[in-house]
């Protein structure tokens, strides 16, 4: 079962409803009981970053997702800003994320870039490309995709091998990104169509 965490600052109806689309029963999770229940986790969110982990941890469940991600070792699927809070800061805030995967959020800088035309948020769909094929989440999807974005600031991650997809907006920046059994999206999968429905019902069934 697929639970959605609803901690005050997720687009958690959108969510539910493309996983009601591809056949899956979601919960939304309110409380730490909630995540006890589930074998996946959805973390979505919106806004800014210290917001998120405030209110993330005001919930009561984050003692219960770290136990559902390091000591089950069960799926976790960060989601815009959610993916965001699964690095250990972020140039918008003061607080700290969630530490599991190594990287740090940064704001879109084009000051090196001779051409004017970039403006942030990056919004809108773009073209995204996998770079590790083979994990299990993007296996049976085409290299290159389009998913719709909507934000400012992206991950710069510690290595290479964290990176599970990369799309250029000036320059290319992680567009996912993985850590065993975490996943992160920067982009919306359930603003993305049937692409992003391929990405959420591989959550559902393959991993």
């Amino acid at each position: 079962m697929i639970a959605v965490i609803d901690y005050g600052v997720g687009n958690v109806g959108s969510i539910i409803n493309m996983l009601k689309k591809i056949g899956d029963t979601p919960i939304l999770a309110k409380n730490a009981s909630d995540i006890k229940k589930a074998d996946k986790l959805i973390l979505p969110g919106v806004g800014s970053f210290d917001t998120g982990m405030r209110m993330l941890r005001e919930s009561g469940m984050l003692d219960e997702i770290n136990n559902h991600v390091t000591i089950k070792e069960k799926p976790l699927l960060g989601i815009c800003l959610g993916m965001q809070m699964l690095g250990r800061q972020s140039e918008e805030g003061k607080l700290k994320g969630l530490s599991y995967i190594p990287f740090d959020n940064v704001k879109f800088n084009f000051d090196s870039l001779e051409s004017k035309e970039y403006k942030t948020p990056h919004m809108g769909w773009n073209v995204v490309k996998n770079t590790i094929c083979d994990d299990l989440i993007v296996s049976n999807i085409d290299t290159i995709q389009r998913y719709y974005f909507v934000h400012s600031y992206h991950a710069l991650c510690d290595k290479e091998e964290n990176i599970l997809m990369k799309c250029k907006y000036g320059y290319e920046f992680a567009a996912a990104v993985k850590h065993n059994n975490v996943y992160g999206f920067q982009f919306h999968p359930e603003k993305s169509h049937k692409f992003g429905m391929t990405l959420l019902e591989n959550f559902a069934r393959r991993l």
